[in-house]
């Protein structure tokens, strides 16, 4: 379905076309029509689906519909929490977007950082207040942010909520949110306590349900490596070394491996960043700015910092470490393939994550096709990995039994189909 077909007022339309947007997603198509309607809504989908943009629009229209009326006031009209900084600042971004051209004041607020600057924006009038859900409550609690006004409340990735341990922040500032508003709750999978807060906050609401997290998108074709330990960074800087690979995003399992892992690649001469939680709120925002600019070609993220990361035309995702949770795959993979795109997804599995590879295809339900034809796989007798010597820099690929030192020539690479990228 077009976006023309959706009812939305021009502003919009003109908005989500400088977008380069013509089409809705799924998401986009069942939830806007019931929003502009006032209906409450509980939407279960996977990130890369459009959610964002699914509430953001409707949001925007309902909003400027009772401007210059006698309902409008000047207080903030909607709130949407979500779990991380990052999302956020991605979710602040799209009401900018879509919200041009329509006098749309809109706001984030965030930990992590001093609040002076944060409290000045909603000083000066705010109608959309995007905000995590520590600093949401602190500033509450200082009276600071009032909803009395409140007509939209949107929970965004609740299960994640859960995941991080911010539920019972949620539920603090769900109490003191007035009874008369409509409710917009967006989750990934539902696990009894997340169905059990939709079913105390949602009052008849309408269900959408797109791909649920055990799937993963077709656009994404998936590859797994098996490989040594000790050979991972070889792999990595041999598929590298393919230019058709301009922008990547690689996954650490933890935040002392995803800076190593930066630093490693910034000497061998791929300009690379990395974003965790230990990094500042500024170190962060810049680290995926220059990622979105192509000032730096690889960003190495854990899984809660790069769960804000909307990237539509991001074609491939490694993930260096296998994650030890099946269902983090999937988000980490759909990190690419989005908004119709196609991508490609590469997981460097060692002998112990072998089981967690079992747990992801019981998941998928698929088995992830293996590349055996790569020049660091490992031998099924228990060969040592490769050593660093004076005379080899770490990422120079070894001799592997008499093969080539330049395992380019002899190797097709499975991402790269005649120079055309994914």
């Amino acid at each position: 379905m077009k976006f023309e077909d959706l009812n939305l007022i021009e502003p919009i339309l003109k908005a989500v076309k400088a977008k380069g947007y013509t089409e809705a997603t799924p998401i986009q198509e069942q939830a806007i029509p019931p929003i502009l309607k006032g209906r409450d809504l509980l939407g279960c989908a996977q990130t890369g689906t459009g959610k964002t943009a699914a509430f953001a629009i409707p949001t925007i229209q309902r909003i400027d519909a009772k401007r210059g009326t006698q309902e409008w006031n000047n207080g903030i009209k909607a709130l949407i929490i979500t779990p991380t900084r990052e999302l956020a600042i991605q979710i602040d971004e799209s009401f900018a977007d879509y919200g041009k051209g329509s006098g749309l004041k809109h706001t984030v607020i965030f930990g992590g950082v001093k609040q002076h600057w944060q409290v000045k924006a909603l000083d000066k009038g705010c109608d959309v207040l995007v905000a995590t859900p520590g600093r949401l409550l602190d500033l509450m609690n200082q009276g600071i942010v009032r909803l009395d006004h409140l007509e939209v409340f949107v929970l965004d990735e609740a299960d994640r909520m859960l995941d991080m341990g911010f539920i019972h922040d949620v539920k603090k500032v769900i109490a003191k949110l007035p009874k008369q508003k409509q409710t917009l709750f967006f989750s990934a999978t539902m696990p009894p306590v997340i169905a059990k807060l939709a079913g105390t906050l949602l009052n008849d609401p309408v269900k959408v349900e797109v791909a649920v997290v055990s799937s993963t998108a077709e656009t994404i074709e998936q590859r797994l490596f098996k490989v040594d330990k000790g050979n991972k960074k070889h792999l990595l800087m041999y598929i590298l070394s393919d230019d058709v690979m301009d922008q990547v995003l690689i996954f650490s399992r933890t935040k002392h491996g995803a800076n190593k892992l930066a630093q490693f690649l910034d000497k061998a001469g791929v300009r690379s960043a990395a974003i965790h939680g230990n990094k500042s709120q500024a170190a962060r925002q810049k680290a995926l700015k220059d990622f979105k600019e192509g000032n730096v070609r690889v960003l190495v993220a854990t899984d809660i910092a790069a769960r804000g990361i909307d990237i539509n035309e991001l074609n491939f995702v490694i993930n260096y470490d296998i994650p030890n949770e099946a269902e983090s795959y999937v988000h980490r993979i759909g990190r690419t393939g989005r908004a119709k795109n196609t991508g490609i997804a590469f997981s460097f599995c060692d002998r112990d994550e072998q089981g967690y590879i079992r747990d992801i295809q019981r998941l998928i339900k698929k088995d992830i096709p293996l590349v055996a034809d790569h020049p660091f796989v490992w031998s099924e007798r228990n060969r040592p990995t490769v050593e660093k010597s004076e005379t080899r820099r770490p990422y120079d690929r070894p001799s592997h039994g008499g093969r080539t030192k330049n395992p380019s020539h002899k190797h097709s690479k499975p991402w790269n189909k005649g120079g055309k990228k994914y």
